[in-house]
């Protein structure tokens, strides 16, 4: 089957109702009467979250230790929900945490790379459950990685009008294991990946709601004998400002949000240009950039700058967090035209600019380190934890035992996922299929970035950022195959056969990688058995 190029709003939706009707069709004979088709239109996004916090909950505490930088985040975590900011910890105190001493540290401040949003988080599984409770420290994201196995699934079935299609989406991310490991630890990365999701979701939303209104508004002005030739400036975008702000809030948890910021705004503009152009207005590019884009400007930077700047409100209402009285102590207060910004802001921005130069220096070299150019095809996933026990230690069984937990996605998921995105790509320029340009635009926002900084030392588990959009890359493809109605019925077949055995062997390479995405201990051959390629190890 092929996407057609959308040319109207209209248009737009019948080709999107088109998309995966081959597999809808089959299982609405199968499911014969309208109770249980409605049953299945809501029962499968509750089936595929349910399968998502199985694999994300369960057996969650262990290890009872801190795995890789949690060693950073859950202790940050806890002094900011008791402090408001990064508090101090004695040299070497992870084992007493995790023993349960966890009110060893101290009101001195620490210097932190990242916004404290997702500290925030973290800290408040951890205040539900309590600070020795291991479970209460990844509990948080986890609950975030089932929550976007949802999203997942939402936006499929908005993007390609068939449920059927949006399950396989939302199965494929559930059961991917570089998503289980990134939800099953308590790291910064899976909030960044859930905010830019629901500001993507958003930017969806804002697309038929901008259009609809633009419609409208034109076809007013030329009842009314006015000629709308720049077309009108849509002030009024519930979904925009929602976008806006929730990317602030991916930025309050590591800064990689506002290239999300600057994606989808850009992709904005251009959609607006395009639905213009649909309006039959000549100067629609001009109409766009001139009128639009700066609404859209005022719509989405300053609420995202605003967010942003919250996220660190217990740093601003408390007196003794780093960099807090900075400008006062060593006589920097800002002259001259700026000296009327208060010392909060000053203050704060000193603490921005150390933060950058602290992340763009950052060459200290790591065994897992890895090349952006590479993190599609997973060649160097991060080893987060690994134990070794011989015979007769922790309840090792055979002659040495491993325990591992690693970053490494299903290789099938992901090797496909990365030829999905090389074929839409061509795809795009072919059909101009919006649908497409939208999943790419999440794409190149979540990954290009890291290729400015391929000097620094960066890690392949960044890339669950931008996984959603992989999985939505490999959806659009397996879509194609299934085709639509309108393929003979030999084809048809053969794409849910083709289908099928896919997501059944993504199935078999899950369950047997799960024991190191898990932490289980299982005996060092069965570990070795899983390293297929040099660089895994």
């Amino acid at each position: 089957m092929t996407f057609a190029p959308a040319t109207d709003v209209a248009a737009a939706h019948r080709a999107a109702e088109r998309v995966g009707t081959r597999l809808d069709d089959w299982w609405a004979r199968v499911l014969r009467t309208p109770g249980r088709l409605r049953l299945w239109y809501w029962g499968a996004p509750v089936g595929v979250t349910l399968l998502a916090a199985i694999l994300r909950l369960w057996n969650l505490g262990q290890p009872h230790s801190l795995v890789f930088d949690e060693t950073f985040y859950v202790k940050d975590a806890w002094t900011t929900w008791n402090l408001g900011y990064e508090g101090s910890w004695p040299d070497k105190p992870d084992p007493q945490f995790a023993a349960g001493h966890t009110q060893i540290f101290s009101s001195d401040p620490s210097f932190v790379a990242h916004p404290p949003l997702g500290k925030w988080l973290i800290g408040l599984g951890m205040a539900a459950t309590g600070p020795g409770n291991s479970f209460g420290w990844r509990v948080s994201t986890a609950i975030a990685g089932t929550l976007a196995v949802l999203l997942v699934f939402l936006i499929a079935r908005m993007l390609f009008r068939s449920t059927m299609v949006a399950t396989i989406a939302g199965f494929l991310f559930a059961i991917d294991g570089h998503a289980i490991v990134m939800s099953r630890v308590a790291l910064l990365d899976g909030f960044v990946m859930f905010f830019a999701l629901l500001a993507f979701f958003c930017i969806l939303l804002d697309r038929r709601w901008s259009a609809d209104r633009l419609a409208a508004k034109v076809a007013a002005a030329r009842s009314a004998g006015r000629d709308p030739a720049w077309g009108p400036v849509l002030w009024w975008r519930p979904w925009l400002i929602a976008a806006g702000i929730l990317c602030g809030l991916c930025a309050g948890v590591k800064w990689t949000g506002f290239y999300f910021l600057a994606f989808f705004a850009v992709y904005t503009v251009v959609v607006d240009a395009v639905a213009r152009r649909r309006e039959g207005m000549p100067f629609y590019v001009s109409g766009a950039l001139l009128k639009q884009a700066p609404a859209t400007f005022v719509l989405m930077v300053p609420l995202a700058f605003v967010s942003y700047v919250a996220t660190w409100a217990g740093w601003i209402f408390t007196g003794n967090g780093y960099y807090r009285h900075w400008a006062q102590a060593v006589h920097m207060q800002w002259t001259g035209a700026l000296s009327w910004v208060p010392l909060w802001i000053q203050n704060l921005w000193h603490y921005q600019t150390e933060m950058y130069n602290y992340s763009i220096n950052l060459h200290t070299p790591h065994p897992y380190q890895s090349n952006p150019l590479t993190w599609t095809l997973m060649l160097r996933p991060t080893s987060m934890y690994y134990v070794g026990t011989t015979q007769g230690q922790g309840g090792c069984t055979a002659s040495s035992c491993s325990a591992a937990i690693t970053s490494l996605g299903n290789p099938l998921i992901w090797w496909a996922g990365t030829a999905a995105i090389l074929f839409l790509l061509y795809w795009l320029v072919r059909s101009r299929d919006w649908r497409i340009g939208l999943i790419l635009t999440g794409l190149a926002a979540g990954y290009l970035p890291w290729w400015l900084y391929m000097g620094r030392t960066i890690f392949t588990f960044y890339s669950i950022a931008f996984e959603p959009y992989l999985i939505l890359a490999l959806t659009a493809v397996i879509a194609m195959v299934l085709g639509t109605r309108a393929d003979p019925e030999h084809r048809r077949k053969r794409g849910i056969v083709w289908v099928g055995g896919f997501l059944a062997a993504c199935v078999v390479v899950s369950a047997f990688f799960w024991p190191i995405w898990t932490g289980q201990q299982v005996p060092f051959w069965f570990w070795q058995i899983h390293m297929w390629l040099p660089s895994w190890v």
